[in-house]
């Protein structure tokens, strides 16, 4: 368990600190000044003045920031700040800054998976084997078919294919597939297992093989892809409430799933372990970019939402009402952490 925490706080602290950076770099380009810049929480271990900007190292190896100035509205009054404070910048200048924190999520992630199209082998989405009376069987499908799209969805990967079956909740799905190098088409209608209470395809999938040179920039984009589509369709399916807190974990629960995907790989080397925690990371890294990026108060998404108003009706909110609402979701999703993280100790500890 001590390595599987080391590596969650690895990998926590590359997400963070890359998200932050992307703040701080897109900030400093348009002029704005940032006060401070530290990686990690609690007192501090290290620190250096280097224009403007603090830099420092802090104690534990969790969060991270970059502190505009001027960037509380609550707290300081936008009368008090020259041209340089975020408050005071152009529009669009703190738009790009703000966002820059999700989007150097997106790049980092999309780097790693340069790196495992190019050094891990890729699950194409390949028919093994058909269960028996499967819908796939009643669809027309065989082994050695090879998935092209589902209702008009490319698909690349296996992964993808038991995505959108999960996601359809039953519905008949149109699929185009490969067989001996022509296409076909036929729809499934999935088959619903009482047992399980989910609906199958009947189908065994993946088919694992090389890229080769520059087809990897092609592949990792279709990993990142996945792994966006993954997030923002499971935020949809909680919004309606068809996911219990069981299924919602944070750093306890990202520290067990470390554990337990580092336990199942060990046995294979160290190489298959860095090149899966190195998928686990690009899927932490586009869900902490999606998650930034909702419209609620305290979030990067929150925070532009009051800057595309100004954009809209041409003046900004009044500072005083917006870091109003920044500190009533500061306060709920401090509320929600704590029921997350008591949620996570109680599941784990059943």
């Amino acid at each position: 368990m001590l390595v599987s925490v080391l590596i969650f706080f690895l990998i926590f602290g590359v997400l963070v600190t890359s998200h932050e950076f992307g703040h701080f770099i897109i900030a400093k380009a348009n002029g704005i000044r940032v006060n401070e810049f530290f990686v990690g929480m609690g007192p501090t271990l290290w620190k250096k003045k280097k224009g403007d900007t603090l830099y420092s190292i802090k104690l534990l190896p969790i969060g991270g920031a970059c502190v505009f100035d001027g960037m509380d509205p609550v707290a300081e009054e936008k009368e008090g700040y020259d041209e340089h404070s975020f408050l005071n910048a152009p529009v669009w200048r703190r738009i790009a800054t703000l966002f820059a924190g999700p989007f150097a999520n997106f790049i980092i992630a999309y780097i790693l998976a340069v790196v495992l199209a190019s050094f891990a082998a890729w699950n194409f989405p390949v028919i093994n084997e058909l269960t028996e009376n499967s819908a796939a069987a009643d669809a027309g499908l065989l082994p050695g078919d090879m998935f092209v799209s589902i209702d008009g969805e490319k698909v690349y990967m296996a992964g993808e294919v038991t995505m959108i079956s999960q996601f359809a909740e039953g519905s008949p799905m149109d699929i185009v597939y490969e067989r001996d190098g022509e296409l076909h088409e036929t729809t499934l209608v999935p088959k619903y297992d009482e047992e399980a209470g989910r609906y199958y395809m009947g189908i065994y999938i993946g088919k694992y093989g090389g890229i080769e040179g520059p087809a990897a920039l092609k592949y990792a984009w279709y990993e990142v892809r996945y792994y966006f589509k993954t997030t923002y369709r499971s935020l949809a399916l909680l919004v309606k409430g068809k996911l219990n807190k069981d299924d919602v974990s944070g750093p306890v629960g990202m520290v067990k799933i470390v554990d337990d995907t580092y336990e199942e790989v060990k046995p294979y080397g160290a190489s298959a372990v860095v090149l899966t925690m190195l998928s686990l990371t690009v899927l932490l890294s586009v869900n902490l970019g999606v998650m930034n990026l909702l419209p609620l108060p305290a979030l990067d998404g929150g925070r532009l939402v009051f800057q595309f108003i100004e954009v809209i009706v041409g003046k900004p909110v009044p500072p005083e009402k917006e870091g109003f609402v920044h500190m009533l979701g500061m306060v709920a999703l401090l509320g929600l952490m704590v029921f997350v993280l008591f949620n996570d100790i109680t599941k784990f500890t059943r």
